[in-house]
């Protein structure tokens, strides 16, 4: 039996399963990865959340099924998983434009040119190619004072994050504090919400000696020590997401690594003066056993 990839297995026990009550919770368990790994790995190298993905998957297949057979619109929305054809509705004329009715009697078969099913031998290309391999080193456990914050997949709120706490930190740690910022995508809490999308808990911060009696705002945690695997990246920040596809989509399938269960976190060791800035540079620690 050909040996799969987890993120290789999610796709194939969704499609295996489109029209069953499933969701993260589900693929997860099927992956053997947790709920965050999977909602890491998952959303960093297709580039929307599981749930998105059944969702947008499930109504293509309900857009066939209008064109190619003379069902009730009620009987396909139930059998796309939705509780009403007035659920389905909306959700259908989100993603095509146009009611179900008003597709089906145009007879257009837009499927034809959407983004069809991602079959396993897919998702390796679905990452731009970055044409640098990480370096494997063992870390010992960091002491960061930092500040928390939530993001989400649709709405990324880090850099508003970032601006806060850069204002608190020589405020707060003084002028002697160093210029080095950690952020940590937090295990807990992750919400996945009821449209589809996953927002993260996430803590950006510096290095400190020790995390007693820090002032308020200011928060303390210990990222964990182990083995990393560490990227580069270099350049804007609008394509950081495309190293974190080429990291979960390209690189992790074909380099024969296991994710631990330790939190991932990016280390900024140079200022940024601006987020599209040509030299800013990040290293990206994903946490392996």
């Amino acid at each position: 039996m050909k040996q799969l990839f987890p993120l290789e297995r999610a796709v194939e026990y969704i499609e295996g399963h489109l029209h069953e009550d499933i969701g993260l919770r589900e693929v997860s368990r099927e992956t053997g990865y947790s709920y965050y790994h999977m909602t890491r790995l998952f959303t960093a190298a297709m580039g929307e959340s599981v749930g998105r993905y059944i969702n947008r998957r499930r109504l293509y297949s309900a857009s066939e099924k209008l064109i190619r057979s003379d069902r009730r619109v009620l009987d396909i929305a139930l059998d796309s998983g939705f509780a009403s054809s007035e659920a389905f509705s909306r959700a259908f004329k989100t993603a095509f434009g146009m009611s179900p009715a008003a597709y089906r009697k145009a007879g257009l078969d837009l499927v034809a040119t959407a983004k069809r099913e991602l079959v396993p031998g897919d998702v390796q290309h679905i990452a731009n190619n970055i044409s640098h391999t990480p370096e494997i080193l063992w870390r010992e456990e960091i002491k960061i004072a930092g500040i928390r914050g939530v993001t989400s997949l649709s709405d990324n709120r880090l850099p508003a994050l970032w601006r806060q706490f850069l204002d608190l930190r020589a405020e707060l740690l003084g002028p002697e504090a160093e210029c080095v910022g950690y952020g940590v995508c937090e295990t807990q809490p992750t919400v996945y919400t009821k449209n589809g999308d996953v927002a993260f808990s996430a803590m950006v911060g510096s290095p400190v000696k020790s995390l007693d009696g820090l002032p308020a705002p200011l928060e303390g945690k210990t990222v964990s020590g182990g083995k990393y695997a560490v990227f580069t990246h270099r350049g804007t920040f609008a394509n950081l997401f495309k190293t974190y596809q080429y990291i979960f989509g390209t690189w992790l399938p074909a380099a024969g690594e296991e994710l631990d269960e330790r939190e991932d976190f990016e280390l900024y060791e140079r200022s940024v003066t601006s987020f599209d800035d040509a030299d800013n540079e990040v290293k990206i620690f994903v946490p392996v056993k």
